[in-house]
């Protein structure tokens, strides 16, 4: 780790990231930002998603794009998160103008994309211009893609194709946020190998180690943002009627439950059930409980594997989405995890995989790093200084 040191030397950085649905983006996006900038460099980040209250976090630059949001399920097609319109030609040309204004301005060192060009393709309209001003500047900025350790499968055809030209033709590397040893690139993006030379792992970005809550909970259930989490913990709250050890549960429907869903479920609730729409200290939550219920998002994997919890993981798999359900059934195989697929979903299930979770030795024996957002700072410079 680079402990603070100042191995960024000023060196300025554009961070671009746009999240179209949950948070998982801009989170770790910070979290490797903040790393940055602690490690010395000046930190721009510019996001494009509806704004998250604490991301990014106090103290850091950042430039706000006019918000943009899916508006469809596929994440095909974009509205403005203001109006609720279409985004036209228009909108599109004064984000464009925006960003390549900023980038001219702040003549950054260092530009990163997160996850372009491996996703956000709908972004392409500002990016493709973003990618032709970094090439044309003098000096040349480093250009960088950050993306998560598992990537969406059942890409459409030809799509591989245009990351691949894009990487070769604009990309000086690519920062993986994962561990070789657990998953590799190329489980995910066959064709990985084409630009081998190119990619860095750096480990998982874990946020740091939580001070326990002075609340405590044995059994910890969470639904993300809780746009999707209905199914999820209404099997919860069956599995803690058919267990009925004595245990205390807590359930955090998440802030996107709808408002009926969430009164169905507080009546629903037994006596020994807390419900809450959300907590920002979750992961000191986690530090307490036993056992924790909750998809297989990126950041949630990380902020348990920063506790002694033991996880049941529900991947989200709707929609053709894969990344999850890669993700749990690997730590399943290590013996870190017990595992429901959201088909088989019922309380039963769920409080026999709780069950199971009990016997879970060894959570913090992992055979991965965590300090991913550190030695992302670590890898940036050490290019930059190659360069140089």
């Amino acid at each position: 780790m680079n402990n603070g040191t100042s191995i960024g030397k000023g060196r300025r950085v554009l961070f671009y990231v746009q999240h179209l649905l949950g948070i998982g983006h801009i989170v770790r996006a910070s979290r490797v930002a903040s790393a940055l900038q602690s490690a010395g460099f000046d930190v721009t980040l510019v996001t494009g998603g509806t704004p998250v209250k604490g991301f990014p976090p106090a103290g850091m630059a950042h430039v706000q794009l006019p918000p943009v949001v899916a508006s469809n399920s596929g994440f095909s097609s974009l509205s403005d998160a203001t109006s609720g319109e279409p985004v036209d030609e228009a909108f599109q040309d004064h984000r464009t103008g925006l960003l390549l204004d900023l980038f001219h301005d702040l003549k950054p060192d260092v530009v990163i994309t997160e996850a372009f060009p491996f996703g956000r393709r709908q972004m392409r309209f500002e990016l493709l211009p973003l990618l032709d001003a970094i090439r044309s500047a003098e000096p040349k900025p480093l250009l960088l893609a950050s993306v998560r350790d598992i990537l969406q499968e059942n890409r459409k055809s030809g799509r591989d194709d245009e990351t691949i030209a894009l990487m070769r033709d604009h990309f000086d590397g690519v920062l993986v946020h994962g561990d070789a040893g657990f998953v590799k690139l190329e489980e995910t993006f066959r064709r990985a190998s084409e630009f081998a030379g190119k990619i860095h792992y750096t480990g998982l970005v874990a946020p740091n180690t939580p001070t326990p809550s002075p609340d405590r909970f044995d059994v910890l259930v969470s639904a993300g943002g809780g746009a999707v989490g209905a199914g999820l913990i209404g099997a919860a709250l069956e599995a803690e009627r058919i267990l009925n050890d004595g245990r205390s549960w807590c359930v955090i429907t998440g802030p996107n439950l709808p408002a009926e869903d969430f009164d169905r479920i507080s009546a629903e609730a037994g006596s020994r059930v807390t419900v809450i729409r959300f907590r920002p200290d979750f992961p000191s939550l986690l530090a307490n409980a036993q056992i924790s219920v909750s998809q297989a998002g990126y950041n949630t994997v990380c902020d348990l594997f920063r506790t002694t919890c033991r996880p049941v993981l529900i991947p989200f798999a709707a929609g053709g989405e894969t990344e999850q359900t890669v993700r749990a059934e690997k730590l399943k195989a290590l013996g870190l995890a017990q595992v429901v697929d959201e088909a088989s979903l019922t309380g039963e299930a769920l409080a026999e995989a709780i069950r199971r979770a009990s016997g879970i030795t060894g959570v913090q024996e992992l055979p991965f790093s965590l300090d991913g957002a550190e030695r992302s700072a670590e890898i940036v410079a050490g290019m930059l200084d190659g360069r140089g």
